[in-house]
C-alpha cells in the first residue's frame, strides 16, 4: 500500500534488508548468516533453534524472523538487561517477564519476574511501558509505567520487589492510555501518555495527559525542561506509545491519529504538534509537522526504536514494520518500506538489543486480533546493509 508523504524522495533506497538467526540457517540472499558476536554492550541472548520464515519486503528485499518465545499475552514493552536478556511486559496480567539469555527446547527461556500489584487492566490499560536503569549495573532499578484505577503513573522497582511511585496522576481511561517509557541519550526518564479521551487536555500545559514528560529518576521535572518547574517536553499528542533516538540524539515518537493519519514525529523541546486542532500534516507554523504519515489502515503503529540509520515502527491495525531510513541530519531518506505486511498480526513493542537484533513482539490477543495458537510471540529480526546485527 502507499503512504502519502510530507517530504520529497531525497535520495536512493537503501539495499536490502534481511533478518538472520542462528547458524542453523541456509545461504540467504547470497550471505551466509550465524550467530552474533559479543557486544561491549551486553552478551546476546542465547538463541533457540530458529522458526524462521520469509517474505518480500519490496524491491529486492526480504527479512527472515526467528521467533523467541510464544504463549505470551499482550506483550507491551520490552527492554533489556545487562546479560542480555529482555524484561517484557504484559499488559492484561499485570506481569513482568524475564525473556532469555538462556534458551529451551523451544525458544528462549521464559521466567515471570513478578505481578505489579495494583494494576487495573481494561481495554488499552494495564501495565505498559518498562525501562531499565543506565545505571542498572549499580542500582538494580526498573521503571514501569502503568494503569491503577485511579491514574495512569511510573513506578520504580527492584524486580521482585514492591514498586515506589514516582510520578501519579496521569490521566487514565479505557483507550488513549499513552504508556511509553524510555530513558533518553541525557540520562532522562522520558514518559508518553495520552490524552485519555479528553483532547482538549493536550493542549493544556497544566495537564499531563497528551504529553511526552521528562523526569528524574525521582519523578521531578528534569533540569533544562522548556517550561520551568513542568514534566512536560512537548504537548499537542493524542496517544504517544513508542519512543527513540537516532544516532545524532534526536528523538522520535509514533503517534496514533483519529480516522485519518497516524504519524511518526521528530520530537523538539517544547513542541507542539497539533492535536486536537490538526491531524498529521498541517503546513501551519503553530505546530510541528511529522517526518511521515499513514492512513490509520495502513499504521496505527504503537513500538519504534532506532537501528543504526533506520527508524523501525511496529503497528497494530497495519499488521506490519514500516522502516524509515535517517540522513545525518535527521531526516527522511526516500520513502518508507513496509516489511512483514500481514505475516505476523498486528505488532506492538519494538525494541533494539545488545547485540544490534531488533524484537518485536506480536499483540493478537489484546481483544482486537486473530491469535494463533503460538500467539502472542516475541520475534527476533536482524537488518543489513545500514541496519542492525551482525551478517
Amino acid at each position: 500500500m502507499s503512504a502519502r508523504l510530507p517530504y520529497p524522495r531525497t535520495g536512493r533506497r537503501r539495499a536490502a534488508l534481511v533478518a538472520s538467526c542462528t547458524s542453523l540457517l541456509l545461504v540467504a540472499a547470497g550471505c551466509s548468516f550465524g550467530p552474533p558476536e559479543p557486544d561491549p554492550a551486553g552478551e546476546p541472548p542465547n538463541l533457540p533453534t530458529p522458526s524462521v520464515s520469509a517474505s518480500p519486503g519490496g524491491a529486492g528485499q526480504q527479512v527472515v524472523a526467528t521467533t523467541l518465545a510464544k504463549g505470551l499475552r499482550v506483550p507491551w514493552a520490552i527492554a533489556f538487561l545487562p546479560d542480555g536478556g529482555g524484561l517484557v511486559t504484559e499488559r492484561d496480567s499485570g506481569r513482568i517477564l524475564k525473556i532469555g539469555p538462556e534458551s529451551g527446547p523451544d525458544g528462549l527461556r521464559v521466567a515471570p519476574v513478578q505481578t505489579i500489584p495494583d494494576v487495573a487492566a481494561g481495554g488499552e490499560a494495564g501495565l505498559l511501558g518498562i525501562a531499565v536503569s543506565p545505571s542498572y549495573d549499580r542500582d538494580e532499578t526498573v521503571f514501569v509505567y502503568y494503569t491503577t484505577q485511579q491514574d495512569n503513573r511510573v513506578a520504580k522497582l527492584k524486580l521482585g520487589g514492591r514498586p515506589t511511585p514516582i510520578l501519579t496522576g496521569i490521566p487514565r481511561a479505557r483507550t488513549h492510555d499513552g504508556g511509553g517509557l524510555a530513558f533518553g541519550p541525557d540520562g532522562q526518564l522520558y514518559v508518553s501518555t495520552g490524552d485519555a479521551g479528553a483532547p482538549d487536555a493536550a493542549q493544556d500545559r497544566a495537564s499531563l495527559g497528551g504529553k511526552i514528560l521528562r523526569i528524574t529518576t525521582d519523578g521531578r521535572p528534569a533540569p533544562g525542561n522548556p517550561f520551568p518547574g513542568s514534566p512536560v517536553w512537548s504537548l499537542g499528542h493524542r496517544n504517544v506509545q513508542g519512543l527513540a533516538w537516532d544516532a545524532g540524539k534526536r528523538m522520535y515518537a509514533t503517534e496514533f491519529g483519529q480516522n485519518t493519519w497516524d504519524e511518526i514525529n521528530r520530537i523538539n523541546a517544547g513542541g507542539n504538534y497539533g492535536w486536537p486542532v490538526v491531524e498529521g500534516q498541517a503546513d501551519n507554523g503553530q505546530y510541528v509537522d511529522p517526518i511521515a504519515q499513514w492512513r490509520t489502515a495502513e499504521a496505527s503503529c504503537s513500538g519504534l526504536t532506532s537501528v543504526q540509520r533506520l527508524l523501525v515502527a511496529a503497528c497494530l491495525r497495519g499488521q506490519r514494520l514500516w522502516v524509515l531510513e535517517l540522513t545525518d541530519t535527521g531526516t527522511v531518506l526516500g520513502q518508507p518500506r513496509e516489511l512483514l505486511g500481514g505475516r505476523y498480526g498486528r505488532l506492538r513493542a519494538a525494541a533494539a538489543a545488545p547485540d544490534g537484533s531488533v524484537w518485536v513482539s506480536t499483540s493478537n490477543h489484546d481483544g482486537r486480533g486473530r491469535p494463533t495458537p503460538e500467539d502472542d510471540r516475541l520475534l527476533r529480526l536482524v537488518f543489513a546493509d545500514g541496519g542492525a546485527g551482525r551478517s
